[in-house]
């Protein structure tokens, strides 16, 4: 299996097959509207902004699994992204992102990188206090909060997996050279 080999519905209800974005870097977050990282939309924005045109892709999938701090229909979840941070990037339908109704796609990335990266120390105990309040976060590998970041270099594979803490700036450095690898 391989990223390329799931597909997932967008907001509109059109299925859409990750092969379409093959040959692209990709970050794919688990979002919501209504969380303290809901700000790193300006952040992920931002980088949507400076690389798409030499190959970066967003995928947005809303998720109401922690805290249910994403409560709204897909059209008012992208209203809001569209009306209070100027989102231009793909975001899907809402869906969960662990156990039994998960996405297999968050199955796949989750099994390609079992642990988030992390900076800092503020960030470390940040996580640690998150991780206690997550519920659906069971078992090894599973997501503990929204804004959970997978980036994806140009060939599918699964490079890096970023705690919600962890900024869409702090990414750049990264996403740069896998942007600018051939």
């Amino acid at each position: 299996m391989s990223i390329y080999d799931y597909s997932l519905v967008d907001r509109n209800g059109t299925s859409i097959n990750l092969i379409n974005y093959k040959g692209k870097t990709l970050i794919i977050v688990n979002t919501a509207t209504g969380c303290g990282f809901t700000p790193q939309y300006e952040g992920l924005e931002d980088l949507y902004k400076k690389y798409h045109e030499k190959g970066l892709e967003i995928i947005d999938i809303p998720c109401n699994q922690f805290g249910k701090q994403a409560p709204g229909s897909d059209d008012e979840i992208h209203e809001f992204c569209i009306l209070k941070y100027n989102t231009s990037f793909d975001q899907f339908r809402k869906a969960d992102v662990n156990g039994e109704e998960e996405l297999p796609l968050f199955t796949y990335l989750k099994e390609q990188i079992k642990e988030d990266k992390i900076n800092g120390m503020k960030n470390k105990m940040a996580m640690k206090a998150i991780e206690k309040i997550s519920k659906t976060a069971k078992k090894e590998g599973d997501i503990k909060w929204n804004f959970t970041k997978f980036l994806v270099d140009r060939e599918g594979n699964v490079v890096e997996r970023y705690s919600p803490t962890y900024k869409p700036e702090d990414m750049e450095e990264k996403l740069k050279e896998l942007i600018e690898k051939e």
